[in-house]
C-alpha cells in the first residue's frame, strides 16, 4: 500500500504555525489522509452486573445514578473524565443556577453549606467549590453504593431490534462490554443516543450556528476585598450587572476586547476566584479537532487577559491563573429525540403536563454566536419572556430506541427551550426523574415509557432525603 500524500497545505499550516512559535493545532481538513484501515472484530469480556448503566457523571448523570441506587436499583457509571461533576468540576463552572428545586438540589445545597463551600444566599444562583465538590460527590456515590469507572469513555452500541442492549467502553483496560435493561444518558452531549442510532437535533439548525463555548478557570489574587467593585456576588441584582461592566472596562484598559463581553469574576473562598470571559464560536461538540483549537485559543486568550490586567498594578498586582479547567464548558450538543420535543411555545406559553418532571424557570439564555454579535450583545432572550414552565417524563425517553432515557441538556427539545432549562438546576431534577423511572423499569421488567410518571413521582417522594 502506498503511503498518504501529505498535501502541501498540511507542511505549509505547520510550518507556519511552527515558525510563529504557536501551538501546532491538527485540524481534521489539515490532517494526512489515507484510504481506509480494517480492524478485525474480535471478543470482548461482557459484564452483566446491574441494572442501571449512566453514561456520564455531570450534575444529571450524578442525581441520576444516586436516584436509580436509592429505587434499589444495581448501578453502574462511566466517566470519561478524571472525576466525578462533569461540568461542576472538571469544567469549574462553579456557578449554580435554577436550583431552587426540591430534592436532590436541596440535599446538595445542604451538603455544600455543611462543608462551607458555598457563596451567596439566593437559591437562583450559588457559587461553589469545585474541588470540595469533587470529593463530596464521590462519597455520595459510596454511601449510595454506585459502581462507578473513570477515565472510561463509552465508543460503541448495540441493540436487538429497537431495544439498546449492550455498550462497549474504551479505557486504560481496553474495550470491554457491558449490559443493563435500561441505560441513561447523561454525557451531556448525546454521545450513547447517537451511537445508539437516535435522531437529534443540533445548534440552531441542522448544524451551526451553535452556542459558543467557555473555558473557565481560577484565580489567585492578593486581596479579594480591593477587586470587591469587579466581583459578582452570587445574588442576582443590578450590582453584579454594574460588576460586569467594570471587568470590561478593566480588561479593554489592558488593549484587549474580550471574546465575551459580560466577563464575570466570582469570589470561591478568600483570595481564590474563579472567572469566565471567553467564547469559542462556532464549534461542533462532535468534532474533536475543532474542539482541540477552540481549547488552545480559549486558553491563550485568558492568559492574555490575566497578564494583562496584572501589569494595570493596584488592586490586579499579583493576579495569577491558578489552574484552568480540564475541559471547555459545552453549551449547546446533540438534542437526543424523544417521544415529547420541549418547545418554544412552551416556554412563552407556560406549559402544564401531567408528567412534569421539573419546572423550568431560567430565562431563554442564547450566547453571542459570533464576535461580530459578541460586540453588541453577549446573550440575549430572543424576544422571549419565559413563564415557568413543565418538562415532561416523555422528552427524557428515546423515541427511536428503546430502554434509553436522556437527562440533561441533551434531552428532547428545541433551540430556544434548550436555551432555557440548559442550566444545571433543571440538569439534576431530570436526573432524579431518570433515575427513579430507570431503577422501577429495570426491577419491574419494563420499559421506561411502560411505567407511568405518578409511579415515578410516588417512588421518588418516598426515597428523598429531608432536608
Amino acid at each position: 500500500m502506498n503511503p498518504p500524500t501529505i498535501s502541501r497545505r498540511y507542511l505549509l499550516h505547520t510550518a507556519i504555525a511552527g515558525v510563529a512559535g504557536t501551538p501546532v493545532v491538527l485540524r481534521a481538513e489539515d490532517t494526512p489522509k489515507g484510504t481506509s484501515f480494517h480492524e478485525d472484530a474480535r471478543d470482548l469480556p461482557l459484564v452483566t452486573d446491574v441494572d442501571v448503566i449512566v453514561c456520564g457523571a455531570g450534575p444529571a448523570g450524578i442525581a441520576a445514578a444516586i436516584t436509580a441506587a436509592r429505587a434499589g436499583a444495581k448501578v453502574r457509571v462511566f466517566e470519561w473524565r478524571g472525576c466525578l461533576g462533569g461540568v461542576w468540576t472538571a469544567g469549574l463552572l462553579g456557578y449554580l443556577l435554577d436550583f431552587d428545586k426540591p430534592g436532590f438540589n436541596q440535599e446538595l445545597l445542604k451538603r455544600l453549606d455543611e462543608r462551607d463551600m458555598r457563596r451567596g444566599t439566593s437559591l437562583k444562583s450559588i457559587c461553589y467549590e469545585p474541588e470540595g465538590m469533587k470529593l463530596l460527590l464521590e462519597e455520595m456515590f459510596v454511601e449510595a453504593g454506585v459502581k462507578f469507572q473513570l477515565h472510561t469513555r463509552v465508543s460503541a452500541a448495540y441493540r436487538e431490534g429497537k431495544r439498546l442492549t449492550t455498550i462497549v467502553t474504551e479505557s486504560k483496560s481496553g474495550r470491554q462490554a457491558w449490559r443493563a435493561p435500561v441505560f441513561i444518558d447523561t454525557t451531556g452531549d448525546g454521545d450513547l443516543g447517537a451511537l445508539a442510532g437516535c435522531s437529534f437535533e443540533y445548534g440552531e439548525s441542522d448544524s451551526c450556528p451553535c452556542q459558543p463555548m467557555s473555558l473557565n478557570a481560577l484565580l489567585v489574587c492578593k486581596d479579594a476585598a480591593a477587586l470587591a467593585p469587579y466581583i459578582h456576588k452570587s445574588d442576582p441584582s443590578k450590582a453584579d450587572g454594574l460588576a460586569k461592566d467594570a471587568l470590561l472596562a478593566e480588561i479593554q484598559r489592558t488593549g484587549h476586547f474580550p471574546s465575551y463581553s459580560k466577563p464575570t469574576l466570582w469570589q470561591v473562598r478568600d483570595d481564590l476566584l474563579l472567572v469566565m470571559m471567553n467564547h469559542q464560536y462556532g464549534v461542533p461538540c462532535f468534532d474533536a479537532a475543532k474542539i482541540t483549537e477552540a481549547t488552545v485559543q480559549a486558553r491563550a486568550e485568558m492568559h492574555k487577559i490575566v497578564n494583562g490586567l496584572r501589569k494595570l498594578g493596584g488592586p490586579w498586582e499579583g493576579l495569577q491563573i491558578a489552574a484552568t479547567a480540564e475541559q471547555i464548558g459545552v453549551r449547546d450538543g446533540r438534542r437526543i429525540k424523544g417521544r415529547y420535543v420541549v418547545n418554544k411555545d412552551d416556554v412563552i406559553a407556560g406549559a402544564r403536563y401531567d408528567d412534569a418532571v421539573v419546572r423550568a424557570t431560567f430565562s431563554v439564555d442564547i450566547h453571542a454566536l459570533s464576535a461580530e454579535n459578541n460586540k453588541t450583545a453577549a446573550y440575549h432572550n430572543a424576544g422571549i419572556k419565559t413563564k415557568p414552565y413543565d418538562i415532561p417524563l416523555r422528552a427524557l425517553i428515546a423515541k427511536d430506541v428503546d430502554g434509553l432515557m436522556m437527562a440533561g441538556r441533551n434531552i428532547s427539545g428545541d433551540f430556544i427551550a434548550h436555551a432555557s432549562y440548559r442550566v444545571t438546576g433543571n440538569s439534576v431534577a431530570m436526573g432524579e426523574a431518570a433515575g427513579v423511572t430507570a431503577a422501577l423499569a429495570a426491577l419491574s421488567k419494563r420499559l421506561p415509557h411502560e411505567v407511568p410518571w405518578s409511579e415515578g413521582a410516588a417512588k421518588l417522594a418516598q426515597i428523598r432525603k429531608p432536608v
